[in-house]
């Protein structure tokens, strides 16, 4: 049933899905887009463990800033990925400086914010999942407080890419959380950009299930806010069709209510979805070069009208995250010269007149 009603979705309101930002739109009203970003793995592969030439960053990365017609593409850049226990212990070594990794400069920063593109790190990632673990049975707190002070000397959010399936620290997490609010408030008019503290959760709600509970029930209210917003990821493989998307997005709307103890549902207004431009593929994804058969395009009708459905008050989620801007794998297609991403990502951010900067995030 979830997946007939997500295909009707489609169908009643696809006619109306680039229609101006606040106009009627048919049968639903489409809701703008807000967070329309990338997340970026340097050129080694998520290290981010050499220092870049500007000039030779900017001739790999131009189309992020520039869509063809000098606007941005994205609105978000999220550097990924900083090592937690590295972090936690101020390393200096080969690639990395007092814990943050050497590529991950004020200038590489300022590449971006002078801009209007907003810019987080994230802490962690699949490879680095043993190291969450480290860090958070050592000293979650003191990790907490270093990000934060890492986000204010940087002008840059953080994000929590904790990828632990299997019993995660969540009192640490917790720590780690509490700690990092108690430098950086929760601020809901986004002005202060290293207040923007987020989580990165599965595309559905059968993986990473007690992260995603805890998320959902405790830092993601839209009541009592702790966390600004949630990202779905991408799932193994980029889905072959909108409707496979859909039905991952649809299961945090609706929660789990089988389950035991069950995943409440998420409002729309407190995530993003995730969807691959580079990775494994042999072949350009359609979500990098062409927007009219890509996913964001033919999702966008249930991004923009999704209504809530036990949580939150507004219709349509936040927007999406597309993984991974340069080089994120070792095989397959990254978003280099000539593979880069104007016709994709930057018409659609064109199609769905996204803001740049990105606005205040709706709270409910």
């Amino acid at each position: 049933m979830r997946r007939l009603a997500a295909v009707l979705t489609l169908f009643l309101v696809a006619l109306s899905l680039h229609a101006p930002a606040g106009e009627a739109a048919g049968p639903a009203q489409l809701r703008p887009l807000e967070v329309y970003g990338a997340w970026h793995c340097g050129d080694d592969f998520c290290t981010w463990a050499g220092e870049r030439d500007l000039a030779e960053f900017d001739s790999m990365n131009h189309w992020l800033i520039d869509r063809g017609d000098g606007r941005p593409s994205v609105n978000l850049v999220v550097l990924s990925f900083v090592h937690p226990l590295r972090l936690l212990h101020r390393t200096t070594d080969a690639g990395t400086r007092t814990g943050v990794p050497r590529g991950m400069t004020p200038e590489i920063v300022d590449y971006f914010t002078s801009r209007g593109v907003r810019v987080a790190l994230s802490i962690g990632g699949i490879t680095y999942t043993e190291a969450w673990d480290e860090a958070l049975a050592e000293d979650p707190a003191q990790l907490g407080h270093i990000a934060a002070a890492v986000a204010g000397q940087l002008g840059v959010g953080i994000e929590i890419d904790y990828e632990q399936n299997t019993d995660p620290n969540l009192a640490g997490l917790q720590s780690f959380i509490d700690a990092y609010r108690s430098v950086h408030p929760y601020d809901a008019t986004g002005g202060n950009p290293a207040a923007r503290l987020t989580i990165d959760v599965a595309a559905g709600d059968r993986w990473l299930i007690d992260l995603n509970r805890k998320a959902t029930a405790d830092w993601l209210r839209t009541d009592a806010p702790v966390l600004d917003y949630a990202n779905a990821m991408v799932p193994a493989r980029q889905p072959n069709s909108a409707d496979r998307a859909i039905l991952n997005w649809q299961e945090h709307v609706d929660g789990k209510p089988q389950f035991a103890p069950p995943v409440p549902p998420l409002a729309p207004a407190k995530f993003t979805g995730g969807l691959y431009i580079a990775g494994s593929s042999r072949q350009p994804f359609p979500e990098c070069v062409s927007f009219p058969t890509s996913l964001q395009s033919s999702t966008g009708a249930w991004v923009q009208t999704v209504e809530p459905n036990g949580a939150g008050t507004t219709p349509g989620i936040l927007g999406y995250m597309f993984w991974a801007a340069e080089s994120p794998s070792v095989r397959g297609v990254t978003t280099q010269p000539p593979n880069t991403c104007e016709g994709g990502v930057g018409a659609g951010a064109t199609a769905y007149a996204v803001p740049v900067p990105m606005p205040a995030l709706r709270q409910s």
